[in-house]
This record gives structure tokens, C-alpha cells and sequence, in this order.
């Protein structure tokens, strides 16, 4: 079982390429992980948002295997607690043993081809966050979540 994040436009900023490398470099210890990016779209401004994310959803798709068990983060999804997200992640690894792939859209989410791809959805917080603080908030509460589950005492309840 592998996991990977997925996301759309390069990392630019240089403090979260720090912070997201420090967090794939940790995730390593407990399952194979990997970063995907896609390059964000050029020459937009005639693209209407559906049209945008349309061809962002073109993109993620070509990512994705039929087999993969596809999860976004949606402001839509579903909010857990640290230990609830933990227990679901066991749960998904247990019963499904598919390879994980964790999706962060563009600016405008996601099309609805890739919603309805979707195995499930689940928001980090009902605040919005930039899409670059989102690799990094995700990929700290994915690591969180593999040190519940292997009873480290990362996480302090």
C-alpha cells in the first residue's frame, strides 16, 4: 500500500518546501510516500472556473489508477479529530489494502468528473487555507495519524 499526495502547481514557496519536505521525510518511516505535483494551467485568463477546473480534473485523472482508493481535500468533506482521522486511515489501510492518493485541487476545486471519482472527501478545517499551507497542515496530521496509530507519543490527548 502506498500513499501519495497529489496536488495541483508546483510547491513555491520556499518555508513550505522546508515544511513538507521535513514531513515526507518522516512519513517514509511508516509507508511508502510520495508527492506528485501537476503543473499548474498557463494562459487561463480567457477560462472560466468551470473551464479551469475542468482541465485541472482532465489532469488529476490521468494521475489516478482505477485501483487507487482516492480521497480530496474538500472544504465539503468530512471534519475529524486527529485521533478519528488515525482510526480511519487503520480502517481504510485494514480493509481496503488499495494504494491511498490524497488530492488538493486548484484555486477552484475540484470538477466534477473528479468528485465523482471520488472514494471520499474530508476538510482539514472550515477555515480555508492557502493551497500551498494545505501540503503542509495535511502532510503534519497524516504523520500525526501514523504515530497514533503506532502508539508514539507524538500526539498529546
Amino acid at each position: 500500500m502506498r500513499i501519495t499526495l497529489l496536488v495541483v502547481g508546483r510547491t513555491d514557496s520556499g518555508w513550505v518546501s522546508e515544511g513538507l519536505g521535513m514531513y515526507v521525510e518522516r512519513l517514509k518511516h511508516y509507508a511508502p510516500f510520495t508527492l506528485a505535483e501537476i503543473p499548474e494551467l498557463r494562459n487561463v485568463s480567457a477560462f472560466s472556473r468551470e473551464q479551469i477546473k475542468d482541465r485541472e480534473g482532465k489532469l488529476i485523472l490521468a494521475k489516478l489508477k482505477p485501483q487507487d482508493y482516492v480521497v480530496l481535500l474538500d472544504e465539503h468533506g468530512t471534519e475529524h479529530r486527529s485521533l478519528d482521522f488515525a482510526a480511519s486511515l487503520q480502517d481504510k489501510i485494514s480493509r481496503t489494502g488499495r494504494d491511498m492518493v490524497f488530492v488538493v485541487g486548484g484555486a477552484y476545486g475540484f470538477s466534477s468528473a473528479v468528485r465523482t471519482r471520488a472514494d471520499s472527501m474530508i476538510s482539514l478545517s472550515r477555515m480555508t487555507f492557502s493551497h500551498q499551507l494545505v501540503r503542509v497542515v495535511f502532510a503534519e496530521q497524516l504523520y500525526r495519524a501514523f504515530t497514533i496509530m503506532h502508539g508514539e507519543p507524538y500526539h498529546h490527548e
